[in-house]
């Protein structure tokens, strides 16, 4: 880390909501390490982000002045993760913050003619990643001296409180990450560490064009009429709450889950 400025993870980074939230650190006085997985799941129907997305994010991180890394590795993979932690301290001298916003959507019929493999990835990538994320990288934001100011920051959605027809894994998987958080913030009780979740509505997204997929729909924007706002929101706009919970004045923002969602849960 140089002069005064932030260590950050941001988990699943190469594109959406990942790759704003890393621009958004760096923006804001954070050095980036950017981990994705950065290939398909052959679980899935629909193409995940590619190196070369890997590759702009990094680069738009060092456009705005971060030192910026990027590293292919997925997320539900503990030892991987570990080992990315580890070269997260090495490349910027500590970490200060973890930002988790890995995910994927699938879906389409009733939860019980979705196919097997569908339902692990998402529980897998929506879910377990965050688990993973804290289990690999708490340790590292312990590791700073006190007084700490770190941050463990994770996407969840609005359906992790409303319930979506045809996407009851999606559902479920991002209701586990919003009870996780506030325990998560529990155990960090005296740490100088917090621990929020961050819950968007309809975003433009690749994840939403595959929910318009999966529902049918001709456009992903026509979501967006779904919203108080009356539009789609944008990944940037996701991503100055999830800098501003991972930055060092959220110290009073803990276990708690904010939605981000233009009224769609009200």
């Amino acid at each position: 880390m140089t002069g005064t400025r932030r260590g950050a993870l941001v988990v699943g980074g190469a594109r959406g909501i990942g790759a704003a939230s890393a621009l958004a650190l760096a923006e804001t006085g954070h050095d980036v390490v950017i981990v994705d997985r950065a290939s398909d799941d052959a679980r899935l129907p629909y193409a995940l982000a590619t190196q070369e997305d890997l590759s702009a994010a990094v680069a738009a991180a060092r456009r705005a002045g971060a030192d910026a890394h990027g590293i292919a590795a997925d997320a539900c993979d503990e030892p991987a993760m570990r080992a990315a932690v580890a070269d997260a301290e090495r490349l910027l001298g500590g970490l200060d913050c973890v930002v988790v916003t890995a995910g994927v959507i699938a879906g389409g019929v009733p939860i019980w003619e979705q196919p097997e493999q569908e339902v692990e990835a998402v529980l897998d990538v929506d879910l377990r990643a965050v688990l993973v994320a804290a289990r690999a990288g708490v340790p590292a934001l312990l590791r700073r001296p006190e007084p700490r100011a770190g941050r463990f920051v994770a996407v969840a959605s609005t359906a992790a409180s409303r319930g979506l027809p045809l996407l009851s894994a999606y559902c479920a998987a991002k209701a586990g990450v919003v009870g996780f958080v506030r325990a998560l913030a529990a155990e960090l009780r005296g740490t100088g560490i917090t621990a929020n979740s961050v819950s968007p509505g309809s975003t433009d997204t690749p994840i939403l064009v595959e929910s318009a997929r999966l529902y049918g729909l001709e456009h992903h924007e026509l979501f967006g009429a779904q919203q108080a706002i009356e539009r789609l929101i944008s990944a940037e706009e996701i991503a100055r709450v999830v800098s501003f919970l991972a930055g060092p004045d959220s110290g009073a923002v803990t276990g708690a889950d904010h939605a981000v969602d233009g009224g769609l849960a009200i």
